[in-house]
């Protein structure tokens, strides 16, 4: 076997065992801790397939800032199994009704997407080139660049937003009714 083909077959065998330990592990760190290795796996098949950039995104927001995040949210709350109520038949039902309903739409939309690519050719040589942070960042600053300064715009309105909701209150303003006398009766002798 050529070293390309076993080196993406253990990649995703790995991908595949983490991805299967993050649903099977009854402790939610676990699970969390399997999801990053299942995030590492997969920007090993990003590197593979030359999109550098994608798994330097994956493994830095994914993997690092989101992965936190999760952890934080699960240490914070108080999952005991023995005060978690039990789900009525009704709920499970609505649950695997909706997990097939997903099911048949991504099927659906795979195979749409798949249909008619069977004659077309590719420029090997404009495909080599896809996923590197040179070409993505031409295209962006040239192509893109006006959405590109929309979205920062948002972020700064969101981050002027969350400091304004963060900041505190002033306190109120001292009433000039009080006089010198009752503020040292109620001070402590």
């Amino acid at each position: 076997m050529p070293m390309p083909q076993l080196v993406f077959w253990i990649l995703s065998a790995l991908t595949l065992l983490f991805a299967v330990g993050v649903i099977m592990s009854r402790s939610l760190i676990n699970s969390v801790l399997f999801l990053i290795l299942t995030f590492f796996c997969i920007s090993g098949h990003y590197i593979w397939m030359n999109a550098q950039f994608l798994a330097i995104v994956n493994i830095i927001v994914y993997a690092g800032a989101i992965m936190v995040l999760f952890l934080f949210v699960i240490m914070l709350m108080n999952l005991n199994s023995d005060t978690e109520p039990q789900k009525n038949m009704l709920v499970q039902f609505a649950a695997v009704m909706s997990g097939g309903l997903l099911l048949l739409v991504i099927v659906a939309a795979l195979k749409s997407s798949f249909t008619g690519l069977e004659g077309q050719s590719v420029d090997l040589q404009q495909v080599s080139e896809i996923g590197l942070v040179k070409t993505l960042g031409h295209k962006l600053f040239t192509d893109y660049v006006f959405p590109f300064e929309i979205s920062s715009v948002l972020f700064l309105s969101a981050m002027i937003g969350a400091v304004m909701l963060g900041k505190k209150d002033p306190p109120p303003p001292k009433n000039s009714e009080t006089t010198a006398e009752d503020q040292s009766a109620s001070l402590p002798a």
